[in-house]
C-alpha cells in the first residue's frame, strides 16, 4: 500500500532534490511499488523519477488535472516562488477527499488553503519543514497538523516522513519558522564550518588536499560520536578540553563575548525573518 490509510491515494508534487530524496526514500521503505505507484508532477522528471518508473513505483502526471473517487494526500515539494502558480493547477483536484502535506518553507497552512480556492478551506493540511541529510535518510523533520487532521492521516504523514530520518510534531505552527532557522537550514552552518576550518588550516601552514581532508573528517567523525554517545555535546567538548591545553586557548576565542554563540544566534534570526517574510507572500 502506498500509506499506512491505503484508501489514499499519494501524489509528489515536485521531484527537486528534496522531492527526489522522499521518492527515495519511500521506495526504501516499501511504502511504494508497482502495486500502488505514486503519482508524480514534474515538468522535467529527473532520473530518480525515471528511475523509480521504470521499476513500477511512480507514474508522471500532467496537467490539466481533473478528480477522481479516490482520496488523495498531495505532497508538495516545490519552492515558494512557484507555489501560488502550483496550487492554482492543482484547484480542480482539491475536493473534499484532498489531503496536502507541505513541505514548502516558509509559506502557512493558511496560505496553502487560500491558493487552493474554495476547495481548499476545509482541506486536512500537514506543514512540515525537512533537511538535506534526508536525501541519505538522515534528516530530520518537524511537522505541525491542521485541525482537520485525522489520527489515520497523521500516521500516513509520519510514516512517509519516517522514511527520510526523524520526525518530531509541533504543537504550533509559528514554532516552523524557528526549525527552518536552525534544522532548515543547519546543514549549511555545518558545510560552512568544515570551509572555514579547512581555511584555517591551510593559514596554518597546511596543504589544501590535507587542510581540507581533516575538515571533513573532523566533523563527521565528531558528528558520529555524537550521535551514538548518551552524553550532551557539552560534556563531549569538556573531555577534549584538557585545562592549559590547546583546546582551551581555542575556544577561549570561540565562546569569547564575539565568539561562535552570539554569531550563531545573529545568523538564526536572520533566517528566522526571512522566513517570516515567505510567511507573508
Amino acid at each position: 500500500m502506498a500509506v499506512p490509510d491505503a484508501t489514499r491515494e499519494l501524489w509528489l508534487v515536485g521531484a527537486g532534490r528534496m522531492g527526489s530524496a522522499l521518492l527515495n526514500g519511500w521506495i526504501r521503505a516499501g511504502l511504494v511499488g508497482p502495486s500502488s505507484p505514486v503519482r508524480v508532477i514534474e515538468p522535467t522528471p529527473p532520473q530518480s523519477v525515471l528511475s523509480a518508473v521504470r521499476q513500477g513505483a511512480a507514474t508522471v502526471a500532467e496537467p490539466p488535472f481533473s478528480s477522481n473517487d479516490a482520496d488523495k494526500l498531495i505532497v508538495l515539494a516545490i519552492k515558494p516562488q512557484t507555489l501560488d502558480a502550483v496550487l492554482a493547477e492543482l484547484r480542480p483536484i482539491a475536493d473534499a477527499r484532498t489531503a496536502v502535506l507541505s513541505i514548502v518553507a516558509g509559506r502557512t497552512i493558511a496560505s496553502i488553503a487560500k491558493g487552493l480556492g474554495a476547495g481548499g478551506s476545509g482541506l486536512p493540511i500537514i506543514r512540515t519543514m525537512p533537511n538535506t541529510p534526508a536525501a541519505i535518510g538522515q534528516g530530520i523533520t518537524a511537522a505541525f497538523a491542521s485541525v482537520g487532521v485525522d489520527g489515520s492521516l497523521k500516521a500516513a504523514a509520519n510514516a512517509l516522513l519516517e522514511a527520510i530520518g526523524e520526525v518530531v510534531w509541533l504543537d504550533r505552527e509559528d514554532l516552523l519558522d524557528a526549525v527552518t532557522a536552525v534544522s532548515g537550514s543547519g546543514p549549511a552552518y555545518v558545510f560552512y564550518l568544515v570551509e572555514a576550518l579547512a581555511e584555517a588550516g591551510v593559514a596554518a601552514g597546511l596543504p589544501r588536499a590535507d587542510a581540507d581532508r581533516l575538515a571533513r573528517s573532523t566533523v563527521i567523525g565528531s558528528a558520529a560520536l555524537l550521535k551514538s554517545s548518551p552524553e550532551t555535546p557539552a560534556a563531549l567538548r569538556q573531555a577534549v578540553t584538557s585545562p592549559g591545553g590547546t583546546t582551551e586557548a581555542a575556544l577561549k576565542i570561540l565562546m569569547g563575548e564575539q565568539g561562535l554563540s552570539p554569531l550563531m544566534r545573529r545568523a538564526v534570526a536572520a533566517a528566522l525573518a526571512h522566513a517570516k517574510e515567505l510567511g507573508k507572500a
